[in-house]
């Protein structure tokens, strides 16, 4: 057996894993409970005993493994501090060095789960064959990820590409989960798409299917693939939200691609008739050329991320 890396994915409810060789093909991937319970205390030696029964399972020995990468939802600094993850009850702590302690001295590297996810899409994704890359989220919010010359971006204390919370809107009411208002998000995001919808139905009583069912993104883009003049104006709507806060990103890092994901990429090569128009009319001249792809790796973002962060 070569030297293999793994790649840990650590979301709300499971922890995504996998094995992989040096040139980035899996060997092995599979899922675990993340136990939140006590402030989380178990969810790192549970990884750390998930790694050690594969590596039994396999045979490797502890030389065999290049290192860990992990993923965590929260602001991670280039030192792999956790600055607070909420929703795992976790506080201020460096989870590199923790895990590398449970691992029995295995090198470790940790980062935010969506800049990593942005590198994985740049290795073997969506995005391969650039260094200078803006991975973009579309979720129940807007996730970032900002890759300059092969490199997660991640700022003072790991919140670099947190482009969900620009702001783009004034006067907005309702407020963003930040705790603002106006917030790319509110408008870019799966939720925000459906918000935008119910307020463009409540304005007039001009037809459209979406005023029966269900409204997601989903169903706004499927309207608009069935010709819906309604759901193309909301289209048109996020498409100007998003492609003036793309264009508010390029003028700061001058990417080569921008990649989107997330459950709104589902929709396809539809997106970009709203977005890319809209992004060139607001984006500084240098980066009107970006190209736009659809992310490729889905939900295995994280874990090849994950185990890129450990090649460098």
């Amino acid at each position: 057996m070569g030297k293999v890396i793994f790649g840990v994915d650590l979301g709300g409810t499971t922890v995504k894993m996998g094995y992989f060789d040096t040139e980035g093909n899996v060997k092995d991937k599979w899922e675990i409970p993340t136990r939140k319970d006590e402030n989380g205390k178990n969810i790192l030696p549970d990884i750390a005993a998930s790694i050690k029964k594969k590596m039994a399972e396999q045979g490797m020995e502890k030389n065999d493994v290049i290192g860990v990468g992990i993923g965590v939802p929260g602001p991670v600094d280039a030192n792999g501090v956790i600055y607070k993850a909420a929703n795992l009850g976790w506080d201020v702590f460096s989870v590199k060095e923790e895990l590398a302690v449970l691992l029995g001295g295995i090198p470790v590297e940790a980062g935010n789960d969506a800049n990593v996810a942005a590198l994985g899409e740049m290795w073997q994704g969506g995005g391969r064959g650039y260094k200078n890359l803006v991975a973009v989220t579309l979720g129940t919010g807007v996730g970032g990820g900002i890759i300059v010359e092969g490199k997660i971006l991640t700022g003072a204390t790991g919140a670099g590409g947190e482009i969900g919370h620009i702001h783009i809107v004034e006067d907005e009411p309702e407020t963003c989960g930040c705790g603002n208002h106006g917030c790319l998000e509110q408008y870019a995001s799966a939720t925000g798409i459906a918000r935008l919808a119910k307020r463009r139905l409540a304005k007039d009583d001009k037809a459209s299917v979406l005023r029966s069912g269900e409204i997601s993104a989903k169903t706004v883009f499927d309207a608009v693939k069935a010709g819906d003049e309604l759901a193309k104006e909301v289209a048109k709507e996020f498409g100007m939200y998003l492609g003036k806060g793309l264009a508010a990103v390029a003028c700061v890092v001058n990417p080569e691609i921008f990649v989107i994901g997330g459950g709104v990429s589902k929709a396809g090569d539809v997106l970009f008739e709203y977005i890319v128009d809209e992004y060139k009319k607001y984006v500084f001249r240098g980066s009107r050329d970006a190209k736009f792809a659809l992310a490729t790796l889905g939900n295995d973002a994280g874990i090849y991320g994950a185990a890129k962060l450990v090649l460098g």
